[in-house]
């Protein structure tokens, strides 16, 4: 897998987990299954175990499906193919990733599979793959995901307020959280930095110290000060750049020499 294809995979992982209904809405589908005990289940298995069981399938399911899925769908339609065959071709290498993940989960809690189960297993993880492929594009309206590397707007600014959501200008920390600066404001994350850096692409930037990360198109001026160097932004906010990070700003041509 290349550099772009798994920071896009990142990206996918990353907006389900911070999306609440998503949680919430597998937690729930979860819960169903390990009450009603479905496939044999609550015959097999006590009540807790059984939860435990359901709720480890639905979030392997669905987080493996949409993951792949979304990649998939999107190099399709990047391509020029046709939604409803990019749906249908999707499903397939995603049903068989989520039909072998369940039949690992399945050997700790049932005997070992036949032939048959497995041809089983891997129909009915590809029918749930469309199922999430169809799910997906529908949450879109229709519309596809973006291809890797497309200009998409960054992930993180889905976690602004609307009127904040802008080109960004730089993530700064302030103590547990990190300050979003766009051109439009600032807002305050309660993240680590490195998982805030993960959400800026596809925008160009760079970490220029440990507290800090800069949007390169959004660099006014800088000037050296010793051994360091400070960077104004477009809002007028000053960077400062550790001495460790003037040797890769200058390669990105924003430090004269």
């Amino acid at each position: 897998m290349n550099k772009r294809l798994l920071q896009s995979a990142k990206r996918e992982l990353h907006a389900i987990l911070a999306s609440r209904p998503t949680l919430v809405a597998i937690l729930a589908a979860g819960t169903v299954a390990g009450l009603a005990g479905p496939f044999g289940t609550v015959d097999i298995l006590p009540l807790l175990p059984r939860l435990a069981y359901w709720l480890a399938v639905c979030a392997l399911t669905y987080v493996t499906g949409a993951v792949l899925v979304n990649l998939v769908l999107a190099r399709l339609t990047a391509r020029g193919w046709p939604r409803l065959a990019a749906a249908l071709a999707a499903a397939v290498p995603a049903g068989l990733v989520i039909a072998a993940l369940v039949s690992l989960v399945n050997l700790a809690v049932f005997p070992p599979p036949s032939p048959a189960d497995l041809a089983t297993l891997a129909l009915n993880g590809i029918a749930i793959a469309l199922v999430i492929t169809l799910a997906l594009m529908l949450a879109r309206g229709g519309d596809p995901p973006a291809a890797p590397g497309a200009d998409a707007p960054p992930p993180i600014l889905a976690r602004l307020p609307l009127d904040r959501r802008g080109p960004l200008v730089a993530l700064t920390v302030q103590d547990h959280y990190v300050e979003v600066t766009t051109t439009r404001g600032r807002d305050l994350l309660l993240m680590r930095l490195s998982d805030a850096i993960a959400e800026t692409a596809p925008s160009p930037g760079l970490q220029v110290h440990r507290s800090h990360w800069i949007a390169t198109d959004q660099v006014r001026a800088a000037r050296r000060e010793g051994p360091r160097a400070v960077l104004t932004m477009s809002t007028g906010q000053d960077i400062p750049v550790s001495r460790s990070r003037v040797a890769a700003v200058k390669e990105a041509g924003l430090l004269p020499g």
